[in-house]
C-alpha cells in the first residue's frame, strides 16, 4: 500500500484522484485546499488529514517523512490550478515523493527542462494524467493509423464544446497567465492525443482566438486537422442543443466518427494503475502538446483563410 497526499482536494477533477488511489488499494494521508468545500474526502478517506493552508501541509508531509516512515507520503497528486502546478510538483519532488500532475503539465515548454533538472537532483519521478492515450478508442484509432499507407494522410475534424457558466471568466480558468487560455485549459489533452495517434507536428496555425472559444488547424506526420474548441454553449448545433446538451465532442478522421465520450472516469483509474506498475507517462511525453498550446497562445489569429473549421463560419460572418 502506497501513501498519497492531494493537493487540490475541492477542485472539480480532485474526486477521479480520490476514486483511483481507492480503488488501486492504496491510502490518503493528507489533502490540501485553500477552499475548505471538501466533504467529497469522506466518501473515500475520512481519516485523512486535511489543511487549507500550504505552509501546514508542507510541515505534516515533513514530519511524517521524518518521523514515521509508514504513514511517509510515496505520492503527491496534483488536481491545483495550472500555474501552480510547476511549484507543487517541485514541492512533492523535494519532499521525498513521486509526482502525479493532472494536465496540462504546465503552462511553457522550457518550464519542463527545469523539471528534469529537479528529477536528477531528487532521483523522484514526475508522471502525469494523459488518459486518452489510454481510451479503447484512441488505441484503435492508433493502431489503424500505423497500419496505413506510410504516405497517406488522415483528414480529421476536431470539434470539443464544454459549455461553462459566467463564473467561468471570473475564475483562475479566465486568466490566461493561470489557465494558459482555453486551448491549454480544455484542449491540451486533445493535443497530446493528436500527436500521439498521428505523429510529429509539421504545422500549426490559429484561425481565430478569445477567452472562450479557439479554433485552428494542426498538420501531423499522418494528419491534417482543423480543431474547434468552445465554452460558449451557443456554439452547440442547435439540434443538440435543443434537446437539452451542453456538451458536443466529435472526432472524424476521415469517413470514421470515433466515439469517447464514455469511460473517461475510468481513465484516471487505469492510469494509477499504470503508474504504480512503472508505465506513467514522464515529462518528456508531455512536451509536444505544451508547445503546441504554447504556440496557439502566442499566435496571430489569421481569419477565415486556408483549412478552418467549419463551425468557424458562424462566429466570423
Amino acid at each position: 500500500m502506497k501513501n498519497f497526499a492531494l493537493i487540490g482536494a475541492a477542485g472539480y477533477i480532485a474526486p477521479r484522484h480520490m476514486k483511483a488511489i481507492r480503488d488501486t488499494q492504496n491510502n490518503l494521508v493528507a489533502a490540501l485546499d485553500k477552499n475548505d468545500s471538501v466533504g467529497i474526502i469522506d466518501s473515500y478517506f475520512p481519516e485523512a488529514s486535511f489543511f487549507t493552508e500550504f505552509e501546514r501541509f508542507d510541515r505534516h508531509v515533513d514530519k511524517l517523512r521524518r518521523a514515521n516512515h509508514a504513514q511517509k507520503v510515496d505520492y503527491v497528486s496534483i488536481c491545483s490550478p495550472n500555474y501552480l502546478h510547476d511549484s507543487h510538483m517541485r514541492f512533492a519532488l523535494r519532499s521525498g515523493a513521486d509526482a502525479i500532475c493532472e494536465k496540462p503539465l504546465v503552462l511553457n515548454p522550457w518550464n519542463i527542462d527545469g523539471l528534469m533538472d529537479i528529477e536528477k537532483d531528487t532521483g523522484k519521478q514526475i508522471n502525469t494524467i494523459l488518459q486518452l492515450r489510454l481510451h479503447p478508442a484512441i488505441i484503435e484509432l492508433k493502431q489503424k493509423v500505423a497500419q496505413a499507407d506510410s504516405q497517406h494522410k488522415f483528414d480529421v475534424e476536431l470539434t470539443y464544446i464544454t459549455s461553462r457558466g459566467n463564473w467561468y471568466l471570473n475564475s483562475w480558468k479566465g486568466d490566461e497567465t493561470k489557465s494558459g487560455g482555453i486551448a491549454t485549459n480544455i484542449g491540451v489533452h486533445f493535443y497530446d492525443m493528436l500527436h500521439f495517434v498521428f505523429g510529429a507536428l509539421q504545422q500549426n496555425q490559429v484561425h481565430y482566438h478569445s477567452p472562450t472559444c479557439a479554433s485552428g488547424y494542426l498538420e501531423y506526420e499522418k494528419a491534417r486537422v482543423s480543431w474547434f474548441l468552445s465554452v460558449d454553449v451557443n456554439h452547440i448545433p442547435e439540434q443538440v442543443r435543443s434537446q437539452g446538451q451542453r456538451t458536443y465532442r466529435a472526432i472524424r478522421a476521415g469517413d470514421q466518427e470515433i466515439e469517447f465520450s464514455g469511460g473517461f472516469t475510468d481513465l484516471h483509474t487505469v492510469s494509477y494503475q499504470e503508474i504504480l506498475a512503472g508505465r506513467g507517462f514522464g515529462l518528456e511525453e508531455n512536451r509536444v502538446a505544451i508547445e503546441t498550446v504554447s504556440t496557439i497562445r502566442d499566435a496571430k489569429p489569421l481569419g477565415l483563410v486556408g483549412n478552418y473549421h467549419p463551425f468557424l463560419r458562424n462566429i466570423e460572418k
